[in-house]
């Protein structure tokens, strides 16, 4: 199972490591003509006829959004029916497009300023206009787009009417046509992002020349990880006895030495932390002085204080005292260091 794990980390991450290509869109900043052909729905208060006309355009993209454009244009239309003359509109506008979107079908709007010169029944005046309107441009070509747009044009002639009432007019005009742009359309540019190198994936060590827990059993085996430092331990590695070294009382009493108190605080730290909740036994001994009954009442006395103070400090697991007074020994009673070694404290494990 592991040896799959390593297989799919290594797999994954030299797929990781290719590199992944990227499209920049360029923009297209290239120069244009624009030819176009208009119909002019004159205003009411011209007292004449609609008409035609045409123009030519030149122009700039100048990002994703906008175009600049002069454009000059030629329009001429008759008067009412019974009356004589004609209208001749010369003039040029400065545009500025903004288009929503560069697709092949692309919506914009647009204003202008610019002059107009007027002559109609020998009176020529040049005047003010200005232009707002809506329209689209449709690409057939990488050179080649149509172009139709309808505007609403404001003229002011200074005080001129050419014998009307007034010296503003109002018009309406659709202007068709097409785009030609200078030069080739610039294309998606592709880069590669690099990637950093994988990082090499250490081979996993072998688990049985492993010992987390320093218990003597290599981690293939062990069955019980993280035991109690000190702890005897099965073939298995789950604890069977633990001696609490320096868990020490007063002189012939069963009360807890500050050192032995500050023993317990650490073991009763790891027993909480620790995730097997076995029974445990908590057995008392004692060296051979005294009768044995009396030290066996002795012992019991002090595996009890340790196991309320275990308790105290929130151990979970359950807890039974046991005073084995001198009946179990470790060493030789006839010398002092071997009556100290047979006063102790063990935890039992009993569920191993």
């Amino acid at each position: 199972m592991l040896k799959k794990h390593l297989l799919a980390a290594a797999t994954l991450t030299s797929l990781g490591a290719l590199p992944f290509a990227h499209a920049v869109e360029p923009q297209d900043k290239r120069w244009y003509v624009a030819p176009f052909a208009t119909f002019i729905n004159t205003g009411g208060d011209r007292g004449a006829q609609d008409g035609w006309g045409g123009g030519m355009g030149v122009g700039k993209m100048i990002d994703q959004h906008f175009n600049v454009e002069l454009k000059g244009f030629y329009q001429g239309f008759d008067k009412k029916p019974g009356t004589t003359g004609e209208w001749q509109l010369a003039g040029a506008t400065a545009d500025v497009q903004y288009f929503f979107s560069r697709n092949a079908f692309a919506p914009y709007t647009v204003i202008g300023i610019g002059g107009m010169n007027t002559r109609v029944s020998g009176i020529e005046d040049a005047s003010f206009i200005g232009e707002a309107g809506a329209g689209f441009t449709y690409e057939l070509h990488d050179n080649f787009l149509l172009r139709s747009d309808v505007r609403y044009r404001y003229n002011n002639n200074f005080d001129t009417t050419f014998g009307r009432s007034t010296d503003e007019f109002h018009d309406m005009t659709v202007n068709v046509g097409f785009v030609i742009p200078l030069g080739p359309k610039p294309k998606a540019e592709k880069f590669e992002v690099p990637t950093p190198a994988p990082t090499p994936v250490a081979a996993a060590p072998d688990c049985s020349t492993l010992d987390s827990d320093a218990d003597g059993i290599n981690d293939c085996i062990d069955q019980c990880p993280a035991t109690i430092s000190g702890s005897k331990v099965d073939n298995q590695g789950c604890p069977v006895s633990l001696e609490l070294k320096g868990v020490n009382f007063k002189y012939d009493s069963a009360e807890l030495t500050p050192n032995a108190m500050s023993i317990l605080d650490a073991v009763a730290a790891n027993l909480i932390n620790y995730p097997q909740k076995d029974d445990i036994e908590v057995h008392g001994h004692t060296s051979s002085e005294g009768s044995d009954s009396y030290n066996m009442r002795l012992s019991q006395r002090r595996s009890q204080s340790v196991v309320d103070y275990l308790l105290l400090k929130g151990v979970s697991n359950r807890l039974t005292a046991r005073g084995y007074g001198e009946s179990q020994p470790v060493a030789d009673n006839s010398t002092e260091e071997g009556r100290s070694l047979n006063r102790r404290v063990e935890l039992i494990w009993m569920g191993n």
